[in-house]
């Protein structure tokens, strides 16, 4: 009865589908179908049990997905085909284990020196980025011409200056290791931009040499790092970023780009931006810590666990307020 069956799936329009047929036929189909057919019949509605065994099912879907999404053992791993993943079930990292152990002095002394410590790593990261510039200057020393032997191999040094002095400005201006949670594959990703911004740079001043050379009309590029388009959602953050800056930021900001090229200060804008939120990110995270000490402060003396460590900095903590 295949055909009975392609009758009566076509009946989603709310229309009877037999109502053209000739009436002895239809007749006999009624008789002799095992189904019995009606006009005004209505899907059936499922019941509490079925709809409750339906949404279980979904959820053990969403949980055998996500669990298919999350690696079978952690990148420390050396195999990470899944070999082994039974040992692996109980790490814990190294730094979470010392984190939770680490004294409020200690944690505070953490934030500050991963703020000092950003800086070498932008200047590290900065001189990977100008290796072969570095190289070029060591083999002009090592091996020098006699037009760099009188010249101390000045161009050589100056094409190196440029190239940390842009990548420095690229890195902060894009936000490397502005954020203390971010992953280094991430970190990674914004030091290879960082250094194809520069390249690119450098093809733009040479087609601007040789147009200029030619007697063409000099080519106007956008700056390397510009504003975010309005219809992106960080718009709204970096604009929120720039009405939040102070009238003392805004002079020390003009004067400081007054020392920079016209092409180069869209750059510099950013990258002493990014610094100035780097600087804010820190301050807030020592705020959120000290905080933190004075709730646990607390906890312990309505717990009576009061030490004496706790009494000296509630003293000092007092009269700061009274301040």
């Amino acid at each position: 009865m295949g055909w009975w069956d392609s009758l009566w799936a076509s009946s989603s329009s709310g229309d009877d589908p037999l109502r053209k047929l000739d009436p002895k036929l239809r007749e006999f189909l009624e008789r002799e179908s095992p189904v019995k057919y009606s006009a005004a019949q209505a899907p059936k509605e499922p019941t509490a049990e079925e709809k409750k065994k339906a949404a279980l099912a979904t959820k053990e879907d969403d949980e055998r997905r996500q669990q298919q999404q999350q690696p079978l053992v952690p990148r420390q791993s050396q195999y990470q085909d899944g070999r082994y993943a039974h040992l692996w079930k109980t790490y814990r990292p190294l730094a979470e284990i010392e984190a939770e152990t680490k004294s409020d002095h200690e944690r505070l002394m953490d934030v500050l020196e991963g703020y000092k410590d950003r800086k070498n790593q932008i200047g590290k990261a900065a001189l990977e980025n100008c290796a072969i510039e570095q190289v070029d200057w060591r083999q002009c020393m090592a091996d020098p011409s006699f037009t760099e032997r009188m010249t101390l191999c000045r161009d050589h040094i100056k094409k190196f200056e440029k190239c940390y002095m842009m990548q420095t400005r690229l890195l902060k201006a894009l936000g490397y290791l502005s954020t203390l949670d971010r992953s280094p594959e991430v970190e990674e990703d914004i030091q290879l931009h960082a250094d194809a911004l520069y390249h690119r740079m450098l093809s733009q001043e040479a087609e601007v040499a040789a147009a200029k050379q030619e007697g063409r009309p000099i080519p106007k590029f956008p700056p390397l790092i510009g504003r975010l388009p309005t219809t992106t959602p960080l718009h709204k953050q970096q604009q929120q970023q720039d009405e939040d800056l102070t009238q003392e930021q805004r002079e020390m900001l003009k004067e400081r780009l007054k020392k920079v090229a016209e092409e180069e200060r869209a750059t510099e804008e950013e990258a002493i931006k990014a610094e100035w939120r780097a600087k804010a990110e820190v301050g807030s995270r020592l705020e959120n810590l000290w905080k933190q000490q004075e709730r646990d402060r607390q906890a312990r003396k309505e717990r009576g666990e009061e030490t004496l460590w706790d009494k000296v900095s509630g003293t000092f903590a007092g009269g700061n307020g009274k301040k």
